[in-house]
């Protein structure tokens, strides 16, 4: 008859037994048979409540699917002629999101007779990646394709660091909001 390695409900070895043995175990202790490891010889059977057990496993990859960070591509474009105000407005954009964790992508269009100075746009990129050089790292060289010019700039820290530094930042402003709502009492009337 064949054999299988039990294992018990709490992890406790109970032993090489029989396949029959093992289900009558099952049964008595109202738990279910499952082969954990086939490939073992003999196959390892653990007794356990498989519907706790199942439901258990999909909690948990959902939670680790929750914490997970996606990295986001976001894309500003720029034209090499660019007014200095809608440059800091257009850098302001990208450090925000190089803040948040994600990655940007910078194109410049050119338009016409700009094509034949992509040393503006090379220049254009070089400034930008100076000016946001403490949040983030340029993670491909411009290049040229076609009428465009593309730099990818990475954030030095991860999404998953900025979530979290978000989420203290807020729980601080929160927690001194509250420290403030305590502290302004209403003043009571002198008696007379």
């Amino acid at each position: 008859m064949p054999e299988v390695r039990l294992v018990g409900p709490n992890g406790e070895q109970v032993g090489i037994v029989s396949i029959g043995d093992a289900l009558k175990l099952a049964q008595e202790s109202d738990l279910d048979l499952v082969e954990v490891a086939a490939t073992a010889r003999p196959p390892v059977c653990k007794l356990m409540d498989y519907g706790k057990f199942k439901y258990e496993s999909a909690m948990k990859a959902r939670e680790a699917r929750r914490n997970q960070a996606h990295t986001i591509i976001k894309e500003i474009k720029l034209r090499p002629k660019i007014d200095p105000h809608d440059y800091e407005t257009k850098k302001g954009h990208v450090v925000r999101f190089l803040k948040a964790g994600d990655k940007v992508k910078v194109t410049i269009m050119f338009r016409g007779r700009e094509q034949s100075r992509p040393e503006l746009g090379f220049r254009l990129l070089q400034r930008l990646a100076e000016d946001v050089t403490e949040l983030g790292f340029v993670e491909s060289q411009p290049k040229q394709d076609g009428r465009n010019m593309i730099m990818v700039i990475g954030p030095h820290k991860k999404k998953a660091e900025a979530k979290a530094e978000k989420a203290a930042a807020k729980a601080q402003r929160a927690s001194d909001s509250e420290s403030e709502s305590e502290s302004v009492e209403p003043e009571s009337a002198p008696a007379e």
